[in-house]
C-alpha cells in the first residue's frame, strides 16, 4: 500500500513540475513576442524628448507673428499722427518758416498801406510786386481813391504791424491774424491813431510770400 502510494505522490509531483516549468516558460515567451506590451506602458525617453524638442519652435513662430502684427499697427499709429491737422500745420513745428512768412507779411503791408501826397505812385508800384490775385484786385479798385484823397488832404498815411500771428503754415500757403497800427496825418493837424485788424493769407512764390488776400475784421 506504501509503495502505491509514494508511486503515485512522485508521479503527481513530477506532473505539477512539467506543467510549473512549461506555464515559466510560456510566460517568457510572451514577454519576448513584440506587441505584447501593455498599452498603459510609460514612453521611452525618445518618444517623451520629442515634444519638448517642438516646443521651442512653436514658441519662436508665436513670437514672430506677435512681433509683426505689433510693427504693422506701430506703423499705422505713427503714420496716422503724421497725417493728423497738427503735425501738418507747420506753424506749430517750424519756428523758422513761420518767423520768415510773418516777417515777410508784415513788410508787405507796412509798405502797401503807407503813402504821402508826393510818393503815392511808389506805393502803387510795391502793391504790384508784394500783392497777387485778390489782393491785388481790391487794392488796385480802390487805390485811385487813395491817391486823390491824399493829394486833396495833403495826408501821410503810417501802417506799422504791431502782431502777425501765423495761424495756419503749409509747404507754399499761410493763414495769418494781423494787427496793425496806422497813423494819419493831415497838413495842419494833428496825427491821429487807429488800429486795425486783417485776415491775410499768403502764398510762396519765387521764394517769396505774396499777400493774395485780405479782409478786414
Amino acid at each position: 500500500m506504501s509503495t502505491d502510494t509514494d508511486a503515485e505522490a512522485r508521479e503527481t509531483g513530477t506532473d505539477e513540475s512539467a506543467e510549473t516549468t512549461g506555464a515559466d516558460r510560456g510566460a517568457e515567451e510572451a514577454a519576448a513576442e513584440p506587441g505584447t506590451e501593455e498599452t498603459g506602458a510609460a514612453p521611452g525617453p525618445a518618444e517623451a524628448a520629442a515634444p519638448a524638442r517642438r516646443w521651442p519652435r512653436v514658441v519662436a513662430a508665436v513670437l514672430s507673428v506677435v512681433l509683426l502684427v505689433a510693427g504693422g499697427v506701430l506703423f499705422a499709429q505713427g503714420r496716422a499722427l503724421r497725417d493728423t491737422p497738427a503735425t501738418a500745420n507747420h506753424a506749430l513745428t517750424d519756428g523758422e518758416a513761420t518767423t520768415r512768412v510773418a516777417g515777410d507779411v508784415s513788410n508787405a503791408l507796412g509798405k502797401v498801406f503807407s503813402y504821402s501826397p508826393q510818393a503815392t505812385g511808389v506805393t502803387k508800384e510795391s502793391a504790384k510786386q508784394l500783392l497777387a490775385g485778390k489782393a491785388l484786385q481790391q487794392y488796385a479798385a480802390l487805390f485811385g481813391q487813395v491817391e486823390k484823397q491824399a493829394a486833396d488832404q495833403k495826408l501821410t498815411l503810417t501802417t506799422h504791424v504791431v502782431r502777425a500771428g501765423v495761424t495756419r503754415l503749409t509747404d507754399d500757403s499761410a493763414h495769418l491774424l494781423v494787427f496793425l497800427d496806422q497813423v494819419y496825418e493831415r497838413e495842419g493837424k494833428p496825427a491821429t491813431t487807429a488800429a486795425a485788424q486783417l485776415s491775410v493769407t499768403a502764398q510762396l512764390r519765387d521764394g517769396r510770400w505774396t499777400v493774395v488776400e485780405i479782409t478786414a475784421r
